[in-house]
């Protein structure tokens, strides 16, 4: 995500500027380049060397090439912040001021290959100004956001409702859509926030997961969006059998169906573990009115029930989202075999294949308070009957 949310950045100042720039006749091969990342003119990725006795520089694009940038006491540089789309607006630095990590734009004539450019130009936004510009996103989406899934759809009035759950229950929530509503979605497959795509109100579906970026009305049971993402998510519950850290994957299984389930870890995926006793939480469980309660990362507000833009959140209760999104993360090599796990996914071709967008371990805790209780006489439910009702965690956050 980090990375393609600043290749967009960038990527839309090379339209504007590549105009201005000397053009060139494209040859065959550069005119049929694989990697949108490398054009005639120009490579945007992420520093991963940099050479200053020799002047140069690796680049690596979203997509995984390599290109090496030639420098020369000639070669500009410039840093540009997050979000800024004019030169402008840029500042002048050498290349002591980049870093690995960094974001950049080499301008210049891309060789045949594509895979060196000497550089006329460095534009730079570096690992620094990125990570807090998606840190302020991040928090306005919690703050100001809400997370759900598609319960009914109005064609006519273009009105969306969701089931919202917190810990008071389930709640429905409308949402209008609008002509200056930004609704983007998930395509199969994909696992990250930037990966949404462009669409419309005809793209919904009726058990969508959905999230929106607005104002919730002071009833509660409104929402008034600027920015939607949805996609159809599949969400399963499972016993781990096997670990493979060299392929990246974990095999399962399904606790619903009883079937074996791959899922692939890639590294944009989020790992995150529950604690083993609810107590952990801080207050985790408590009902409305039990107040003072601490999220998980201590402190209080949105995690203990309260958006943190301050007052009860409307309709009271724990944000479960808020508390899933809170929760401490891991690394493939933390998820061990007999570990039960939740895992979340876009809907892929292989149904027996799941790439993970978020997995929770040590789930069993999470599962038994999701769990319906059974009515007396009753025999206990399915220890994943609880994914459907409300939970919702395959949208991540900017």
């Amino acid at each position: 995500m980090k990375a393609l949310f600043s290749a967009v950045v960038i990527g839309f100042i090379l339209l504007q500027v590549s105009t201005t720039c000397a053009q060139t006749p494209q040859s065959s091969a550069s005119s049929q380049v694989a990697d949108p990342a490398i054009t005639a003119t120009g490579a945007i990725g992420e520093v991963k060397a940099i050479d200053a006795a020799s002047k140069q520089m690796t680049v690596k694009t979203d997509a995984g090439s390599l290109v090496t940038v030639s420098l020369s006491d000639k070669t500009v540089y410039m840093r540009l912040a997050p979000g800024e789309q004019k030169l402008t607006n840029a500042e002048k630095i050498t290349l002591t001021d980049v870093g690995e990590g960094d974001r950049v734009w080499a301008r210049g004539r891309v060789s045949e290959d594509h895979k060196s450019v000497p550089a006329a130009a460095v534009v730079v936004m570096t690992k620094a100004d990125i990570a807090k510009k998606q840190e302020a996103e991040r928090l306005e989406w919690r703050r100001r956001g809400i997370l759900g899934v598609i319960t009914a759809l109005k064609p006519d009035t273009k009105e969306i409702t969701i089931s919202n759950r917190t810990m008071a229950g389930v709640q429905s929530v409308v949402i209008p859509i609008t002509d200056k509503t930004e609704m983007r979605r998930y395509a199969p497959d994909s696992i990250k926030f930037s990966d949404a795509k462009p669409a419309g109100f005809t793209d919904l579906k009726v058990g969508d997961q959905l999230r929106a970026l607005g104002d919730r009305a002071e009833d509660g049971l409104h929402f008034t969006p600027q920015k939607v993402v949805t996609g159809s998510f599949r969400t399963v519950a499972g016993k781990v059998t096997a670990v493979d850290a060299a392929t990246g994957e974990i095999k399962i299984t399904d606790l619903e169906k009883k079937q074996p389930l791959t899922i692939v870890i890639k590294q944009d995926a989020v790992l995150r573990k529950f604690p083993a006793a609810a107590g952990e939480m801080g207050g985790f469980g408590r009902g409305p009115g039990a107040g003072g309660a601490q999220g998980p990362q201590g402190g209080q507000g949105q995690a203990a029930g309260r958006p943190q833009g301050g007052g009860p959140r409307p309709g009271g209760g724990f944000n479960i989202q808020d508390m899933l999104e809170r929760l401490p993360t891991i690394s493939l090599a933390d998820v061990k075999t007999g570990d039960t796990i939740i895992v979340s996914s876009t809907q892929g071709v292989d149904p027996a294949r799941l790439t993970a967008i978020s997995l929770v371990s040590g789930a069993d805790v999470l599962l038994a308070m999701l769990a319906p209780r059974p009515q007396t006489g009753q025999a206990a439910p399915n220890p994943a009957a609880g994914l459907g009702s409300g939970i919702s965690f395959g949208i991540g956050l900017p």
